[in-house]
């Protein structure tokens, strides 16, 4: 085994050991007063209502139903935050955006919300912006990652549902996705592909969650 492969299967066991720990649900929060301390790094997940964002981080921590999964756009409406007693990590699930039938004033309230931590949040390492493998990004997610770069904040994309498309098409989108993030200064350059169904993807994310960490 080369050095290379050497320190891809120690950041693999990183990361299973990681999220081997039981996650559990803290609090949701509607305000930035509501956060909890920033005593940890923390990494949050973005993306478009019902992109699979709540399956995602079920998959990622082994569990099935830490945070809720529904087929009812816009569910998550605060910033839920996961923590593992012993773990040098949080997790924060934010709003889904680009749901149009929200009213207004909570859509308006959301925003500030997610602004506001953006922002301000100093233990905020990365955020994962979740992308729909059949589409690729849309007008929505390419907003965000305008205010993310604008923000400085480092940021990655995941591409959700690798499974519901044949190879060649999911090539295309890859190819499209990168170009859209290729000098974007605050997007890392590596994409991961997921499943939460199938779980391809899980390993290679929780091994960045965990390279994150030890950097």
């Amino acid at each position: 085994m080369n050095d290379i492969a050497m320190q891809n299967a120690e950041m693999i066991e990183a990361g299973r050991l990681l999220f081997a720990r039981p996650f559990v649900f803290v609090k949701g929060c509607v305000r930035i007063d509501d956060l909890p301390p920033m005593d940890r790094t923390e990494i949050a997940f973005a993306g478009r209502s019902n992109v699979g964002k709540s399956s995602l981080i079920n998959a990622l921590v082994g569990m099935t139903s830490l945070a809720r999964t529904s087929n009812t756009p816009g569910r998550t409406q605060e910033l839920n935050i996961f923590e593992a007693a012993d773990a040098p990590l949080r997790i924060v699930d934010m709003p889904g955006y680009g749901f149009a039938q929200a009213p207004k004033p909570k859509v308006e309230a959301w925003t500030r919300l997610i602004h506001a931590y953006l922002t301000g949040r100093a233990t905020l390492r990365r955020v994962y912006v979740l992308i729909d493998g059949r589409h690729g990004p849309r007008g929505n997610d390419i907003s965000v990652m305008n205010e993310l770069d604008k923000a400085a904040v480092s940021y990655q994309v995941v591409l959700t549902k690798g499974d519901k498309l044949l190879p060649r098409d999911l090539d295309k989108i890859i190819a499209m996705t990168k170009g859209a993030i290729a000098k974007r200064p605050a997007a890392h350059p590596d994409l991961i592909v997921t499943s939460s169904e199938t779980k391809s993807g899980i390993e290679g994310l929780r091994a960045e969650v965990a390279a994150l960490l030890a950097g």
